[in-house]
This record gives C-alpha cells, sequence and structure tokens, in this order.
C-alpha cells in the first residue's frame, strides 16, 4: 500500500492540474512524480504564451525555463516578483504561487541567476483511519536555485544550475504506526540558447533545457518510499518578424518530456504485479532519465503521448506592449490538459508589468482545475534598458 505521504502528494499533483484524469477507453497511465510545482510555470509571459519559455527572448524569468538565456539580455542586471493563485475557479483562496528571480551580469559573455518558488497548497483538515479529525496544517514547498551562463560565441550559450527543493506535505501530523518528515532533495539544470536574430531582433532562436536532473525525494526513513522528481527535457524554437520600427510578431513551437518511468500498468490502467511496481520504484535516477524513452507499457506510440507540447505568439509594439497568446496540448491518457492562454504586457521606463489567463475548458468532472487563472508579474529593469531592443516585456 502507498504511504499516506504518497497518496497527499497524488492529491496535490491532481489539485495543481497536473494529473487530471481523462473519462476515455484509452488506458490512463499518467507519469506522476513529487514536487510536481516545479513544472508550474510562474511566469505570467510564458504563460500568455501557452506556458513556453524554453526559447523566448531573454528577460528576468529565463532561470524557471533556460538558464542560458540570461546572459544575452541587453541589459545589465533585471528582478522579477510573480503571484500566481491556484484554483480560484473551485472556489479555493490560499493556494498560490509565489516567485522571486533575477539576473545579473558581471561581464559582456557571462551572468548570474538566482530564483526562489513558493507553493502554499492551503490549510488541510487531516483525519485518522475512522474519520476523526486530528489537527490542520498547511502543505508547503519551496525551491530555491543559483545559475551561471556564458556565451560560448555570439550566437550560442551554454547555461548550468543547482537547486535546493524542500517539500514539507505532512508536518507532526500524528499517524499510525509510520513517522512523516519533510522531503529535500538537490538537483541540477544544464542548457543551451541559440540566438541568430540581428541587430533589428529579426530571427531564429532556439533552445534546450534539461532540468530537475536530481535524486528522489522521500517523506518517510523508509528507503523504498522514495519519489522521483520530475526531471524535464524541453526543446524550443521561435521566430521573431520585424515588420517596422514599431512592430515585431513573433511565433513559436516547444516540447516537453519528463524524464521519469511510466509506471508499469496494465491494458485497464491498474498495477497488478507487485514486482513491476517494486522495481518501478527501485529504478535508479541516472537509468530513469535514459528509460524513460522507451519503457511505457504501449510502446513507442504511448512514448509519443508522453510530450506535451506548447506553442504561442507575441505581438509588440514599441517595445512597450505585447499581446500574447498560446495553446498547451497534453494526451488525454497522460494528464489531458489542453487549454488556450492569453496575455498582455506593459513597461514604462524601468517597470514592467505581465498578466496572463488561461480560457476555462471542460464542463462538469472534466473542466479543466486551472480555468479562470490568473497570472501577474512584475519586473524591474536595473539600468532601464538603455539601448534596448527587445520586447517590452523582455526586462
Amino acid at each position: 500500500m502507498r504511504s499516506t505521504a504518497f497518496r497527499l502528494s497524488a492529491l496535490i499533483l491532481s489539485l495543481c492540474g497536473l494529473a487530471t484524469m481523462a473519462i476515455s477507453q484509452d488506458r490512463i497511465n499518467v507519469v506522476t512524480t513529487a514536487v510536481p510545482f516545479l513544472r508550474i510555470s510562474p511566469d505570467a509571459r510564458a504563460g500568455g504564451m501557452g506556458d513556453m519559455g524554453v526559447a523566448t527572448a531573454p528577460d528576468a524569468n529565463s532561470s524557471f525555463y533556460n538558464i542560458s538565456k540570461a546572459v544575452f539580455n541587453t541589459s545589465k542586471g533585471g528582478v522579477s516578483a510573480t503571484y500566481t493563485p491556484w484554483l480560484k475557479d473551485l472556489g479555493l483562496n490560499d493556494v498560490y504561487m509565489a516567485t522571486l528571480t533575477g539576473y545579473y551580469k558581471f561581464a559582456d559573455d557571462q551572468a548570474i541567476t538566482g530564483g526562489l518558488r513558493y507553493f502554499s497548497l492551503g490549510n488541510i483538515q487531516f483525519t485518522d483511519a475512522a474519520g476523526n479529525n486530528l489537527n490542520t496544517f498547511r502543505p508547503r514547498e519551496f525551491a530555491f536555485d543559483l545559475g551561471y551562463s556564458r556565451k560560448l560565441s555570439e550566437k550560442l550559450g551554454v547555461g548550468l544550475g543547482l537547486k535546493y527543493i524542500y517539500s514539507n506535505l505532512a508536518g507532526n501530523v500524528p499517524t499510525t504506526g509510520q513517522s512523516f518528515k519533510a522531503g529535500t532533495t538537490v538537483a541540477g539544470d544544464i542548457s543551451l540558447f541559440y540566438n541568430n536574430q540581428n541587430e533589428a531582433g529579426q530571427g531564429l532562436t532556439a533552445g534546450l533545457s534539461l532540468s530537475n536532473l536530481g535524486g528522489k525525494i522521500a517523506y518517510t526513513s523508509n528507503a523504498d518510499q522514495k519519489d522521483f522528481i520530475p526531471a524535464n527535457l524541453s526543446l524550443g524554437t521561435m521566430y521573431t518578424k520585424v515588420m517596422d520600427e514599431s512592430n515585431k510578431i513573433a511565433f513559436g513551437i516547444e516540447v516537453n518530456k519528463l524524464l521519469v518511468p511510466t509506471p508499469p500498468v496494465d491494458a485497464n490502467g491498474n498495477i497488478t504485479d507487485s514486482m513491476a511496481l517494486v522495481n518501478y520504484r527501485k529504478k535508479g535516477v541516472l537509468s530513469s532519465w535514459f528509460s524513460s524513452f522507451g519503457d511505457a507499457p504501449g510502446g513507442f506510440k504511448e512514448e509519443l503521448k508522453e510530450f506535451q507540447v506548447s506553442i504561442g505568439a507575441e505581438y509588440t509594439y514599441n517595445n512597450q506592449f505585447s499581446v500574447r497568446a498560446g495553446y498547451f496540448y497534453e494526451d488525454k491518457t497522460k494528464g489531458n490538459r489542453k487549454y488556450f492562454t492569453m496575455g498582455v504586457g506593459l513597461k514604462y521606463n524601468i517597470f514592467g508589468l505581465n498578466f496572463s489567463y488561461l480560457l476555462p475548458s471542460g464542463s462538469g468532472t472534466n473542466r479543466n482545475p486551472l480555468s479562470n487563472t490568473l497570472r501577474f508579474s512584475l519586473l524591474f529593469d536595473l539600468d532601464g534598458g538603455s539601448g534596448d531592443d527587445t520586447p517590452a516585456s523582455d526586462q
């Protein structure tokens, strides 16, 4: 039987909208992990473009998507703060994510980044097996990261990052026969960014990022109860067309794939082979990254379904006003998240403000729990972006 902490983690994952089950005749086999908040897009600019960010123009939020973008910022430094309320459409008011991130270029070809993301799951009432109230607790998680990026050439950059992850899901809630603890682990990121834009800002950009490459996380002292964290592969590209001195438009696409083993389920979506489950949980972290490309029970066809796709567009006027739109797609057997997004960005002097909105989708039990989610980001350009020709929200 899975531990209470693991079941609570799965509940939290569902509340975050990262494992919405679909009603379908196909086998449901969602790849789940602990600390799913690491895959929540916190930035309102990316949120307006279908949650894509690995190949978009660099800004203060680069460390969340692709650290290597930071060194391509034209400003010396920048800071961004974001607040994202979650599950507002379900009437919950105390579930949210807050982030703070920034970068500083200490040389023309080198930059450092730092970021903090904090996720609050609200106040939860715990009960025992008989349904009697125990006590209340506010589960919370956070991750702190530091990164370094460097240009390998005028067009190519590389980034490396290290993050500390903390997840406290049960606190000191009294239980029978088992004690729980906060889970902690460390992880690393490595990324590349290719910028083939001309001086006017027209051209192609591309990005690749391997993120959350780290050890498993445990909420008990039982070594067999450790869970994978959301190691992820991101690959994307974006093309910007400069129409004239005041108008430009960009289009992009991004794919993401969790580097996490697929659960060993049968044709009905159930785990009936206890030995297969034991082997799944004991699989090594390094080997799991590679095996995740070929371990789906349904073979190559099912592996293709584990890729998530984002497409997005951004129109910018006079480097001060931006309008965005995007679409996110996930197969119905792997989470069934499908939604449109939209957003706007404004910039005045050293200040920038971005908003994004996730359009309602589905109905009844199939309604996306992220519907009507509004995100907003406040950005500060430390040197005013003098001489900068990037989009208004890129600071």
